[in-house]
């Protein structure tokens, strides 16, 4: 069916300011919207992007959303319908980093994030289960990867590059599939408040950082936005001291609370390290990526879907990006985790994720932060 463009990017703006529930509940209601309800899509070409979005590294709704921008019109339709879904929630985050910058010392802020910490966790911890139940089933070598980067992280605090990279490669070795083969900077002049973050204004040269940091951090995200957790950790709490972990969880809270992609929390980070502008800097670092991805990928994607070496490879780094999930929960437990109210607060958490199946995430968010500002007050 014939739609015009202007009605796309309606709908992706729409879906951009309204949609939670993490990225299968998103990748679902583009189906029931998009598949069965209006026949914009057909169902083979959902199906094309949705696994475009499983193989690709990047956050899967918003590969989706663009894949489905690229067959209505090209690199045009894949640009606006990017910018329409990652929009609204790329504005709510930047309001909210403002609002955190501004008031974050407040005491009944500090509060709120005392109880919402420990929910954060729950939320993880069961993201890093669901995703092992998806990707690694009864497979013993995506087992062992998954329990190697999980120790990784536990360990060293951060998620190595080098660990993921070579889960992608050991699969397809181990099932035969292997292929066989015969710093400058610019000054910058801009206006102080654009640049000013928790530690006042940022030198501009931190800026290509924040942009190849969050780059490389997209090339990680397989299987859930929640993936890129343990990169993210590494590299802003522990390489480059840019955040607490107390900031880092809130962080990472913030883009449970909004609608949109789980990595628009890159905003907020470097909204807080950078103001406004490494905000800016961060999200176009995370996305521009995957827009690339998807853009390049899509022409001949299914010839490159028939690869049994990529899904192999795939297959593997995915298992290490639900080990290094679960090593974040360690990682992470240990600062949020930390009286018998918070442990409380987490496992009650998590018990109504796995009891009450259709509970929203943000709903758990907020709920923890007021039994966090009660008990604070009392």
């Amino acid at each position: 069916m014939r739609v015009p463009l202007g009605a796309w990017a309606a709908y992706f703006l729409r879906l951009g300011t309204f949609g939670f529930g993490g990225p299968i509940a998103l990748a679902a209601a583009m189906r029931h919207d998009l598949v069965e309800e209006r026949g914009w899509v057909t169902d083979e070409e959902y199906k094309e992007g949705l696994a475009l979005a499983q193989l690709a590294p990047g956050p899967l709704a918003a590969q989706l959303a663009i894949y489905l921008g690229w067959i209505r019109a090209g690199i045009l339709g894949a640009t606006l319908v990017g910018l329409a879904f990652v929009g609204p929630s790329f504005v709510m985050v930047l309001l909210l980093a403002w609002g955190y910058l501004r008031y974050g010392g407040l005491p009944w802020m500090q509060a709120v994030f005392y109880g919402v910490g420990a929910a954060v966790i729950a939320i993880i911890a069961r993201g890093a289960v669901t995703l092992a139940g998806r990707s690694v089933g009864r497979d013993v070598l995506l087992w062992a990867i998954l329990a190697l980067n999980a120790f990784v992280v536990a360990a060293t605090q951060r998620e190595l590059v080098w660990v993921f990279a070579l889960s992608g490669l050991v699969v397809p070795v181990a099932r035969g599939l292997a292929p066989r083969f015969g710093r400058g900077t610019v000054p910058l002049v801009l206006p102080a408040w654009w640049l000013a973050g928790l530690h006042g204004v940022a030198d501009p040269a931190v800026l290509p950082t924040l942009f190849i940091f969050f780059g490389k951090a997209s090339l990680v995200v397989f299987g859930s936005g929640l993936a890129v957790v343990p990169f993210l950790h590494g590299g802003v709490v522990t390489t480059y001291g840019w955040l607490t972990e107390r900031q880092f969880l809130d962080a990472v809270a913030v883009s449970m609370i909004t609608p949109g992609p789980v990595v628009i929390t890159v905003a907020f980070i470097g909204t807080l390290v950078a103001g406004l502008l490494g905000g800016t800097v961060a999200a176009l670092g995370m996305f521009v990526p995957t827009w690339g991805a998807v853009v390049l990928l899509a022409p001949g994607f299914r010839r490159i879907m028939a690869s049994p070496v990529l899904r192999a490879a795939v297959d593997g780094v995915t298992a290490a990006a639900a080990g290094a999930l679960a090593g974040a929960v360690v990682v992470l437990g240990r600062r949020a985790l930390v009286d018998p109210a918070t442990w409380l607060i987490g496992i009650a958490t998590l018990v109504l994720l796995w009891k009450v199946r259709r509970i929203p995430e943000p709903l758990l968010i907020v709920a923890a932060g007021v039994v966090g500002l009660v008990l604070r007050s009392a």
